[in-house]
């Protein structure tokens, strides 16, 4: 090979290292808001709902989660995706807040505003007014030597407080057959399914990185997983979920 090409060759592989070490260290999108459905198989009102969180998933901005409960479960058809922890979740929102209020299909919107789960303006609004400049807390994931890799830094100035950071494993796409109940004969389809909730470490207000095991992300049917950073506050039946800080979520399944 001449010097002429040589040095052009030398120059390529420069440039291509350039991009690609540019494309790895460039920051990953974060979204501006996280949504929360709480629904159920046994809900006759909650399919439009359940779409909806479909649709809503598609957008980069934000982390759309169903989250099944339980408590219709008598009326006919058990909920194959639900658990009890769930709904105790959404009770505890429900008394976070002193409305009470608990029913399905229910949004919860960064952990602090509710509405009806179908009612997409309202949805929409809510961002909007609750998360016009997105979370205060930066997310980073980094999976590595079997862990997991969580950098977090605040978007501003440092905060006070502490906040505990969970690892919620998730299935991207699951659809359900209803043989029995209120939606008896229709196939149900969900979006981005909790499986479970770790709680890997406790946030302090400053930058910082919490190592968790890979297998805090990983449940039965689970291919994906989202970290959430949420304040918590003690109340007479434990702590209790408060406004979610930040998130973060895993790269699609290939």
């Amino acid at each position: 090979m001449s010097p002429g090409k040589r040095l052009l060759a030398v120059t390529l592989a420069a440039l291509a290292l350039g991009v690609a070490n540019g494309r790895a260290q460039a920051p990953a999108r974060q979204p501006k808001a996280l949504l929360e459905l709480f629904t159920s198989q046994g809900c006759s009102s909650c399919p439009p709902a359940d779409a909806l969180v479909i649709e809503l998933s598609k957008d980069p901005d934000l982390i759309a989660l169903t989250l099944p409960v339980t408590y219709w479960d008598y009326l006919g058809w058990k909920d194959t995706l639900g658990k009890d922890s769930f709904a105790k979740r959404q009770k505890f929102y429900a008394k976070a807040r002193g409305d009470g209020q608990v029913y399905t299909p229910q949004v919860v919107v960064n952990g602090t505003g509710h509405l009806v789960g179908s009612d997409k303006d309202e949805i929409e609004k809510t961002i909007q007014q609750l998360a016009p400049s997105g979370f205060p807390v930066r997310v980073a994931l980094r999976e590595a030597d079997g862990n997991l890799e969580i950098k977090l830094a605040p978007a501003g100035a440092a905060t006070e407080g502490a906040a505990g950071v969970w690892v919620l494993p998730t299935t991207h796409l699951a659809s359900v057959p209803v043989t029995r109940g209120e939606n008896q004969g229709k196939t149900l389809s969900y979006a981005n399914v909790v499986r479970g909730m770790v709680r890997v470490g406790e946030w302090n207000g400053r930058e910082a990185t919490i190592t968790a095991p890979l297998s805090a992300t990983q449940a039965p049917e689970a291919d994906g997983y989202v970290v959430i950073v949420q304040t918590e506050q003690p109340g007479k039946y434990g702590m209790m979920p408060g406004p979610i800080l930040g998130a973060a979520r895993s790269k699609p399944a290939r």
